[in-house]
This record gives C-alpha cells, structure tokens and sequence, in this order.
C-alpha cells in the first residue's frame, strides 16, 4: 500500500464544493496517511479547522497568504480594509485548537502586482507568531526569493519551503538550517530541469512532496483539477530520478513530512 502525504492542499477551495466529502472520505483507499490543509486568510480558517476535526488524516495550518493583501473578496481587504495586523489578531484564538498543526499558508509573492512593504511585514510577523506558538511554517515564495530567503535565515523556522523553485545552492543552505522542501507536480513537467538538480543534490529526508491542490496537477494528469492521489506521478518521476520504486519513495518523504507536521 502506497504511503501519501500531501504536505500542501487547498480542499476548502471551490473547486471541491460538488464532491469535497466523497472525494476526502475516498482518499485513504488510495494509500493518503496524511494531507496538510491550509487556509490563505480568516474567510477558510474555519473550513479549513472543520476538514481537520472531521477527518482523522487531515491537518490544519492557518495563516494569511500574500496574494490575500491583493484580493477584493478576500476577508483581508474586504473586511479588515487592508489592515492585516487586526486580521491575524482575530485568528490568533484558532491556533489553540490541537488541530492546528503549523503556521501556513505564508510568504512572498513578487508575480501579482502585492504592496511588497506590506507583504513582507506580514510574512515577518506570521514567522514570530510561528516562533512564539512553537510551529512549523508552510512557506510561499514565488518570485521573491532575496526576501524569503533574509526573512528565513533571520528567524530560522522549521517547516516547508512549499513548490520550492530555488537553486539546489539555496537548497543545502535551507536544508541545513532545518527546513524541509516541497516538491509537488511541477517537478514533472518538461521544463523542470532545476527541480531535478535540487532533488538529485540535497539529503533525501529534507524531501517532501505536495499537490497544492486544485492546482498544478502533474503529467499525466496535467490541466485537470489536482487531488492527493496524484502524488503517486510525482513519486514515480522521483523515483527515476533517485533510481528508487515509486513505493519507496512514497514512505520516505511520509515519514520526512510526518517528522514536521506530525500524523
């Protein structure tokens, strides 16, 4: 039986509404032992709790995402006007619940045109409360690595550099800090020559895989909705990459995510 534990999923998305319990109750039979969900602002948190507390495999991280500071329906700007600060006041209760597994989804994003002094303070004060909580992070960085990278070797958190797309340099500097690295379907696609230079250079138990689902499904399933179950390609590219059964590679990075989130 496959081990599969997807270190990055949004099931609280829209996208799941039609079958969002069938498809979760159906996951263990496919061999998923774990699935970090993560909230991207106050207006999923509480979805993102009640998947955790109704599904034994579920974990919950809370946080406020980048892209949040930038989106008019997101609570953050249309209920808190921008003021981040008052946002993540009102969340800090949620973290008490056992659920709560880690600090996420947070970070950078320089794609979306995101006020950069805002994002960056908010990415600084979701990695205190992470130090002050005693949890590890699940990191977004697209386009942004001077900052993610500062802010990282500042606070030194432990967690997950989700979908990293970084050099493999990069790579043995944030592994030997303590981080672990995401690599969901991306790692598939033609063009991933850098993802496949990271995983063949850095230790293997640093290595975690994610589908950040809906999105980013892999090959052969690429342009569909994504889902846990898919993590089964990514292991089977890695594993001809680490000349290692696809199987193998499975347990491994479960057990590598489970000594981070727990589960």
């Amino acid at each position: 039986m496959n081990e599969i534990y997807d270190t990055h999923a949004h099931y609280s998305s829209r996208q799941f509404d039609a079958d969002r319990d069938a498809l979760l109750q159906s996951l263990p039979q496919a061999g998923v032992v774990g699935v970090l969900e993560c909230a991207t602002h106050s207006g999923d948190a509480p979805s993102v709790l009640d998947l955790a507390r109704k599904y034994p495999f579920v974990h919950a991280a809370l946080g406020i995402h980048p892209e949040s500071l930038g989106e008019e329906d997101a609570p953050t700007v249309a209920v808190y006007g921008g003021d981040w600060r008052a946002e993540l006041a009102a969340m800090r209760e949620l973290y008490d619940d056992p659920q709560v597994v880690a600090v996420g989804e947070i970070g950078l994003d320089h794609h979306w045109p995101l006020p950069a002094r805002e994002q960056y303070d908010l990415f600084e004060a979701q990695l205190q409360l992470a130090a002050e909580l005693d949890l590890p992070v699940s990191v977004h960085d697209r386009e942004a690595h001077a900052e993610t990278y500062e802010l990282l070797k500042k606070y030194r958190p432990r967690g997950v550099l989700h979908c990293y797309s970084g050099s493999p340099e990069d790579a043995a500097w944030l592994v030997a800090q303590g981080m672990h690295l995401g690599f969901g379907g991306a790692v598939t696609y033609k063009g991933a020559k850098r993802a496949a230079r990271v995983l063949a250079a850095i230790d293997r138990s640093a290595v975690v895989l994610e589908t950040d689902c809906p999105y980013m499904a892999p090959e052969p399933v690429r342009g569909r909705r994504n889902d846990s179950r898919n993590i089964a390609h990514v292991a089977a590219f890695i594993g001809t990459l680490w000349e290692m059964d696809a199987g193998e590679v499975l347990r491994l990075t479960a057990n590598n995510a489970r000594s981070v989130f727990g589960g």
